[in-house]
């Protein structure tokens, strides 16, 4: 009866809690604010970049090919989950209301638990059906303790004997409600604190048949809550081997299929090219005269990924297949790119609202907090289809004027002017529009810090943090540390990959 852990799939969070990364990474290419906004672009791509880079031809594959490829990527991505979400859970499987899968289980466990009650119902009892559950929970009981557990083993072993138990049977002599008692009990040793509440409803079941199923779905809990505890205290270990697991597994992979580095490979031309243009344009003289091509400097590769990686915030997700080998973790970075333009817009609405009160109003900490709060709240379905940013930046623009003019008052400072609520309330609805200087400018700013961050490798002391992000440096932060470590693992997994394609591309440089 006890549903097999085969049966549960994953449920991911959208946090990501470890902060490791990896020493040694290289100064990337610095530039001014103005530089960075050029550099990384969200408009379309050229109909150029749009196209599928040339590949290896089409071969046909058998469906055993398929399936075999088909497993060996969903065991990458699973153990990807395991070591990149630190809050990779398992969880049953929740089948839909009134879906024909949830109907036929309840329909099969019925009949299950009818033949059961009937038996015991039979007189004499018939314990066929029970000793069979008995020996089921004997098992999982067993498979839950460690090594070191041998006077609880011996416990369970001697108290749930089935041949003893079916002798009982045989003579009429077995009680039941004494074996449930301390199948109970054993659970309740074994159990996880949070699931007390259940192992106390079980103590107040008095009746056979519903109380071995109540015990039945309490031991699926438990069988959760041990697979989560194996995989939250093997993670730490899980690091190294699961770098080279999922190079492997992509190796093989791509020797099935020659082209999965074809987007990759565009992707990290991109960059270079991207980079390369820029450092012409920074090299040329003052004049504006042409500059010999062989003055142009050639990134190095680490400038070159660590790029890329910034593009990836950029990205435009509907018309763009995203490169292989991040493809894992795409939707960790659209989360990251959605939380970057949340704060873009914060950030530039805080920046234009200290700049028109008063110096000393910025200076206010309880203002500044809760200022930054009630926007946020404001800011906060701004992912949704629905979301309608110009809307919410008027609706924005009335909050901050009466809660600037409420400060200014209780501060003692000069009131704010009818004329200064206008032209904050015009900067604050601009900024709806992408191509706002001030939301270009702290987008630009943005980008700066992520992009020191990730030479850095976010250690002590933090970088210099550019003018206008102190408002929103602690989430902004937060934000570095979960890109960091998504770049870092999957340098870690694919350098290799990288460094022969950008060989080849600075080659030809």
């Amino acid at each position: 009866m006890s549903d097999n852990l085969d049966k549960f799939n994953i449920n991911e969070a959208e946090k990501s809690k470890s902060s490791d990364s990896e020493q040694g990474l290289e100064d990337a290419i610095e530039g001014s604010d103005e530089a960075l906004q050029k550099k990384i672009k969200s408009g379309s791509p050229s109909t150029q970049r749009l196209q599928r880079p040339h590949s290896s031809p089409p071969r046909f594959v058998t469906v055993e090919e398929l399936l075999e490829t088909a497993e060996g990527v969903t065991n990458m991505v699973l153990a990807h989950e395991i070591v990149v979400n630190g809050d990779f859970r398992i969880k049953p499987v929740e089948f839909p209301a009134d879906s024909l899968e949830k109907t036929v289980k309840e329909i099969v466990h019925k009949a299950f638990w009818d033949c059961l009650s009937v038996q015991l119902s039979d007189d004499p009892p018939s314990y066929d059906h029970a000793i069979k559950l008995v020996g089921e929970i004997k098992e999982t009981l067993l498979s839950f303790l460690l090594p070191g557990h041998t006077r609880l083993r011996n416990q369970i072993t001697e108290v749930l004997d089935l041949d003893l138990i079916k002798q009982q049977a045989e003579n009429g002599a077995l009680d039941i409600s004494k074996l449930a008692e301390f199948i109970i009990g054993m659970m309740g040793t074994l159990c996880a604190p949070a699931r007390d509440e259940e192992m106390q409803k079980l103590k107040d079941i008095k009746e056979i048949v519903p109380l071995f199923r109540a015990i039945f779905s309490v031991l699926d809990l438990m069988k959760v809550d041990m697979a989560n505890f194996a995989v939250s205290s093997i993670r730490p270990h899980l690091m190294q081997q699961s770098v080279d697991y999922e190079r492997k597994k992509f190796q093989e992979l791509l020797e099935k299929q020659p082209n999965s580095l074809d987007f990759v490979t565009q992707w990290l031309e991109e960059a270079a090219d991207d980079l390369m243009n820029q450092k012409y344009k920074n090299a040329l003289p003052a004049g504006g005269g042409a500059s010999g091509s062989s003055d142009c400097p050639v990134p190095n590769p680490v400038a070159v990924q660590n790029y890329a990686y910034l593009k990836l915030l950029k990205w435009d997700h509907f018309q763009r297949p995203f490169p292989e080998t991040v493809l894992m973790d795409q939707s960790r970075f659209q989360e990251l790119q959605l939380q970057l333009e949340q704060l873009t817009i914060l950030g530039a609405i805080l920046l234009v609202t200290f700049s028109m009160a008063a110096s000393g109003i910025s200076s206010q900490a309880n203002f500044a907090e809760k200022l930054k709060m009630i926007v946020k709240i404001l800011l906060i379905d701004m992912h949704l289809p629905s979301f309608h940013l110009k809307d919410a930046l008027t609706t924005i623009g009335e909050k901050v004027c009466l809660e600037v003019s409420s400060c200014l008052s209780q501060c003692g400072f000069t009131p704010f002017t009818t004329d200064k609520e206008t032209v904050l309330k015009g900067q604050i609805q601009a900024l709806a529009s992408p191509d706002d200087p001030i939301r270009r400018i702290m987008d630009s700013r943005i980008l700066t810090f992520l992009e020191t961050y990730l030479v850095s490798g976010h250690q002590k002391p933090l970088p210099t943090v550019p003018g206008g992000l102190g408002p929103v440096l602690t989430e902004l932060e937060e934000v570095a540390v979960k890109f960091v470590r998504l770049v870092n693992y999957n340098k870690l997994v694919f350098s290799p990959y990288y460094d022969a394609i950008l060989s080849k591309i600075l080659a030809r440089s």
